[in-house]
């Protein structure tokens, strides 16, 4: 791996909406990595992102781009179904991952990965990029603090309306449905607050297409609290957490997102708002990986976390 410039060189597999619209700039921007190479098998594309984006090298096959001895590390934000394979391959072939949520569909392709990152010796971290937000630093904060006291419930949803027919969120084959795509991330943040994966799980859903399109798990842990997930495709956007205390309540607006949006706490001395300053998600996410890559300090999100997560989701699914 050359760190000569201490930048690390990322290859993206696939043109996902995702990656155009927010990882790729995100990287354009930062101060430790570089674009090198895109691949995508949809030879339509390149023209257009060859316009949008300078790039060193344009790859017609995901094979091409790992067979590239100028990177370093591969982003990919390919369907559900595909993250595991490729995330192995690209270890395989010398390639530290940085693969977005949820980083496989269960916990035994979850294992898997894990296997091959022990074996390979690469870096491999599930893309949450809402982990590195200054929300979640006050929200982890005011936990620790014990202002709202020993945590009780917790309520947390991530919905929005999914307007096209053909989405690949709506294909069961690729891994669809709104609990792997948006309800992966409250999940997530259960996690975080709770270390631990539930003793029991009650669900409701509605299925189109042969994929939930509405999701809402009631998790009961083995400390008393009972937290509940809310997804869905069908309805008006929703991004909202309440964690509930035996001395008060955090309102926590825009959960995943990197805006500006105040904390709420409310308890027996009134209501106030706790200032959050505006997050660049992806920015940060890259930069920390890379510093990883290159050994210097920086935070990524355990493996054993993304393995939790597949758990509560095997138990949410079954």
């Amino acid at each position: 791996m050359n760190t000569s410039n201490s930048r690390i060189r990322f290859g993206i597999l696939g043109l996902a909406r995702i990656a155009a619209q927010k990882f790729i700039p995100a990287i354009l921007k930062s101060s430790n990595a570089s674009l090198e190479a895109i691949a995508t098998r949809d030879s339509s594309k390149i023209d257009s992102y060859r316009d949008q984006f300078t790039c060193p090298a344009y790859h017609s096959s995901y094979e091409e781009l790992l067979d590239n001895n100028n990177i370093d590390a591969v982003y990919i934000p390919l369907p559900n179904s595909l993250h595991k394979e490729w995330a192995i391959r690209a270890m395989e072939k010398g390639k530290h991952v940085l693969c977005e949520k949820p980083l496989c569909l269960n916990a035994d392709e979850c294992t898997e990965v894990i296997t091959a990152s022990k074996k390979y010796n690469k870096l491999c971290m599930e893309a949450f990029m809402y982990r590195y937000t200054d929300r979640i630093k006050k929200v982890k904060e005011l936990i620790n603090s014990k202002v709202i006291g020993d945590i009780v419930q917790i309520h947390s949803t991530f919905r929005f309306m999914l307007d096209s027919a053909g989405a690949i969120r709506l294909h069961s084959e690729l891994g669809g449905g709104s609990l792997y795509d948006v309800g992966c991330y409250p999940v997530n943040f259960l996690g975080m607050i709770m270390n631990d994966i539930p003793e029991s799980v009650k669900t409701q859903y509605i299925s189109e297409h042969g994929v939930d399109i509405q999701f809402t798990g009631a998790l009961k842990y083995r400390n008393g609290v009972i937290a509940t997930v809310n997804c869905g495709f069908n309805a008006f956007f929703e991004m909202h957490t309440r964690i509930t205390g035996k001395k008060g309540i955090l309102e926590i607006p825009a959960t995943f997102d990197g805006t500006d949006d105040p904390i709420t706490v409310i308890t027996d001395n009134g209501t106030r708002e706790v200032t959050v300053n505006e997050s660049d998600r992806f920015l940060l996410e890259i930069e920390n990986f890379a510093n990883a890559v290159l050994g210097k300090p920086s935070w990524l999100l355990p493996l054993e976390e993304s393995l939790q997560n597949a758990k509560v989701i095997d138990m949410m699914r079954k």
